[in-house]
């Protein structure tokens, strides 16, 4: 009776591990993005606090903290914080989006795939769904890597920060900063 009880429980919490959610790593991921100034002046900068998971069911949910948007000069930073993003009001960017659950349970230990996924992007009060190209690689049974295959282009006037790119613009003293910007990311999902 014991040894039946105990397999009992050993196959729950093994199927509870199998149908877990893949769990984005903050130190492991990074989302990134190219601001271009004076019409040719290109910086990279970054988020350092993203969360997000994979359902089973091919459900996926991204979320950055947007205060954690990281220049390398924390004056900038500041502004972007309060002038562009305004984050006391708004302050994540939210993904959705839907993968077909069958193309990570089919991907084998070290194989990959490129796919596209379309995911809707909710930024400073705005939605906007958008296509990302994709590559996905299962490095172990309990790690991922998925990463863009290309570039994504967020235009600030589909996220109504058009006049917070010009506040930064003014208070910088700039003749331009970019409406289009390039963002790349590298997330790292374990189980």
């Amino acid at each position: 009776m014991k040894l039946g009880l105990s397999l009992m429980v050993l196959g729950l919490l093994s199927s509870q591990t199998l149908a877990s959610d893949w769990k984005v790593n903050n130190s492991q991921s990074t989302v990134s993005f190219i601001s271009i100034k004076k019409a040719d002046v290109g910086e990279v900068h970054r988020f350092k606090q993203i969360e997000g998971a994979l359902s089973d069911s091919g459900g996926f949910s991204l979320t950055i903290d947007l205060s954690s948007v990281d220049t390398g000069i924390s004056v900038r930073d500041e502004r972007m914080q309060g002038l562009l993003f305004e984050v006391a009001q708004f302050p994540k960017l939210q993904l959705k989006a839907g993968v077909n659950p069958k193309l990570i349970s089919d991907l084998k230990v070290g194989e990959t795939l490129i796919t596209q996924v379309d995911a809707t992007i909710s930024l400073h009060g705005e939605q906007q769904a958008l296509p990302f190209n994709v590559v996905i690689a299962k490095l172990s049974a309990t790690k991922m890597l998925v990463t863009s295959l290309t570039p994504v282009i967020i235009n600030a006037g589909d996220f109504d920060l058009v006049t917070g790119v010009e506040k930064l613009r003014n208070i910088a003293g700039l003749t331009s900063i970019s409406l289009a910007v390039p963002v790349s990311f590298v997330l790292t999902l374990s189980k």
